[in-house]
């Protein structure tokens, strides 16, 4: 799996140098499908691609014939029970020793519907609200106090099939999946679209401005040992929320780059996913649908080398934000684009979550404790893989976008999607589900300051040379930093 995703996302069958992971696989993340495989291969492939990158700014010459896999570069390695915590972040994160309740809301779980089952998401505020209209239960309060019952929303669902309160609910502007066989998902027009696609997708748009060269000597957060890091100096403007996004981009921040997080100040992040994914960034508010934030996030474009965005494909096009608007109006920039199902195919504009394409895909089918019964219970991966799996290639894609970058120059887009990740996944060979095995060892939690009191959480998997990643010395604020550089 690890071959699989670096030719992935480097185009190439070798890598600059091995990589050494210690201990056993981690037994901690049980499942019929190779979670734990996965994770690895999707957290080695950034470290891989952090190597090269470094390889190449450290002035590192390849002639024609040497390609990435033949230069010799640092000595990279993981741990196992380290990544398979990483993998599950949210589960260890607490602020002032407390934890920060459940990941999910009541109404973000699975329903008997008249055929079968179906998803829901409900985590925030607004998908809740549409949720609950397209069952027609929508409260005469706006006091969250006043919604209908978890009882009440299970009694509308029973009544609808599985895909009728999909479809309801994705029109309403909300977030549901039915649950699909990996048979159904792949008889789906969007499902063979999924298939059709590479795990990352890539677009070179060439142009004739200077390249885009990322400099060392560029102020970077307090991060101890920072000009050894492979990314030092490197700018990324960071527009994601929930989880992958975030994920690439604090690691991105624990490899030396300097990361400024923007959030719409109408839709606040959730208090779990603010501390979870905000470690090592600066985090800014910022109106892009005003004059003058619009702007103020073009000048922010312009002083970046790379962009992040989680937003559905098009949705970002009217801030002039798409991959060939961008190449004209900020050539040489790298930009990473995750979305739940890509950007083609019929759902290609729809809103989806981890858990959700679980559902649809088929992942919660092949977990379900109940065997293969047509009426079988839903199952669920052992932590949010497509999530944090796509989040770690996403930094690798990143990484290998600024090599290509600084060896051919333009504009480099690297498109990935929850739902190709799983497509991978569920194309791997199964393995046998054992009991799982606890955590031995938790020198991986380390504490980083907050207004709130410190926070806990997983340190960054890997280590350059024998020196373990950690995160930049910067406090976990929401919201408070200046936006510009």
């Amino acid at each position: 799996m690890l071959g699989q995703a670096w030719s992935a996302v480097a185009g190439e069958t070798a890598a600059p140098t091995e990589l050494h992971v210690e201990g056993p696989a981690a037994g901690e993340l049980p499942s019929t499908l190779p979670v734990a495989a996965a994770a690895l291969a999707c957290t080695g492939a950034a470290l891989l691609a952090a190597a090269a990158l470094g390889a190449q700014r450290s002035g590192a010459q390849r002639s024609g014939a040497q390609r990435c896999g033949a230069q010799r570069g640092r000595v990279v390695s993981l741990r196992a029970e380290q990544v398979a915590a990483a993998v599950r972040s949210e589960v260890y994160l607490r602020v002032d020793g407390e934890p920060l309740g459940p990941g999910f809301a009541p109404l973000s779980r699975f329903w008997r519907a008249a055929d079968g089952w179906v998803r829901t998401h409900g985590n925030y505020p607004w998908h809740r609200r549409a949720l609950l209209a397209a069952l027609r239960l929508t409260p005469e309060s706006a006091d969250p106090a006043q919604e209908p019952s978890v009882d009440t929303v299970a009694s509308a669902i029973a009544e609808l099939s599985a895909t009728e309160v999909e479809d309801r609910v994705v029109a309403a502007g909300g977030v549901a999946a039915a649950r699909r066989g990996p048979e159904q998902w792949l008889a789906h027009p969007h499902g063979a679209v999924v298939a059709g696609q590479p795990l990352v997708a890539t677009t070179h748009y060439p142009t004739d401005a200077p390249r885009r060269r990322p400099t060392p000597g560029r102020p970077t957060p307090d991060h101890s040992g920072t000009a050894t890091l492979p990314a030092a100096g490197i700018r990324v403007l960071d527009l994601t929320r929930v989880i992958a996004g975030p994920v690439a981009t604090r690691y991105l921040a624990a490899l030396g780059a300097d990361v400024l997080r923007l959030d719409p100040p109408d839709r606040p992040e959730l208090p779990l996913h603010r501390y979870d994914g905000l470690v090592g960034k600066r985090s800014a508010l910022l109106d892009a649908a005003t004059p003058d934030g619009a702007q103020r996030l073009h000048e922010l474009l312009a002083g970046a080398d790379v962009l992040v965005h989680g937003y559905r494909p098009g949705a970002l096009a009217r801030f002039g934000l798409d991959g060939s608007e961008l190449a004209l109006r900020h050539p040489g920039l790298v930009v990473v684009a995750m979305s739940a199902w890509g950007s083609q195919g019929p759902w290609g504009d729809r809103r989806g979550f981890d858990s959700i394409v679980q559902s649809a895909v088929g992942i919660a089918a092949r977990e379900s404790p109940d065997g293969d019964r047509p009426d079988a219970r839903p199952g669920a991966l052992p932590c949010q893989l497509l999530d944090h799996g796509t989040g770690y290639l996403c930094a690798a894609a990143a990484l290998d976008g600024l090599r290509r970058q600084a060896e051919v120059g333009g504009t480099w887009v690297r498109e990935l999607s929850l739902a190709r990740t799983a497509h991978w996944l569920l194309g791997a060979p199964a393995t046998e589900r054992r009991p799982a095995v606890p955590a031995t060892d938790t020198s991986w939690l380390t504490e980083v300051p907050s207004a709130d009191g410190p926070v806990t959480t997983v340190t960054p998997p890997g280590s350059l040379d024998g020196t373990p990643l950690r995160w930049p010395e910067l406090p976990l604020r929401y919201g408070t930093d200046p936006a510009r550089w």
